[in-house]
């Protein structure tokens, strides 16, 4: 990235590195642990989708909270995945 030979510019292109693969680190991370919950639920394991179910929903709400996706994105998952394993019998 060339930004310009300012020290500012070269540190804020340092920390702008850093912060997108952190960021890119942090929603793969979400994302395999929906799937991961998905998987369980389609399976019907109940014991298993409700400690998925307990690790992945706080962590949807802390990437809204960071605003590494919206809040009504992170709403909608908790909605449908909630629903879905209250479907479970």
């Amino acid at each position: 990235m060339g930004t310009g030979h300012h020290p500012s510019a070269l540190k804020r292109d340092r920390q702008n590195k850093k912060h997108r693969e952190r960021n890119r680190a942090y929603l793969t991370q979400m994302r395999s642990k929906i799937k991961r919950l998905r998987i369980s639920l389609d399976s019907k394991n109940k014991t298993e989708a409700e400690g998925l179910l307990k690790a992945t929903l706080p962590f949807i709400a802390q990437m809204a909270g960071k605003g590494m996706i919206h809040s009504n994105t992170a709403a909608r998952y908790t909605s449908r995945l909630t629903r879905q394993f209250n479907g479970l019998k």
